[in-house]
């Protein structure tokens, strides 16, 4: 399951964070993050997924 996370993750960094967490605060921080920059969401989402 980790590797369909972690492929979501590179294309879409808020669902393999919401996959992982649910609506908690990381969600809020990727999304957050993701609209900065597409890579600070992609690098959030996957230490996140990897984190646990």
């Amino acid at each position: 399951m980790d590797i369909i996370r972690l492929i979501l993750a590179i294309f879409l960094p808020p669902v393999g964070v919401f996959l992982q967490v649910g609506l908690s605060l990381q969600f809020w921080i990727n999304i957050l993050l993701t609209l900065l920059g597409y890579v600070p969401g992609i690098i959030h989402a996957v230490w996140i997924i990897l984190r646990r």
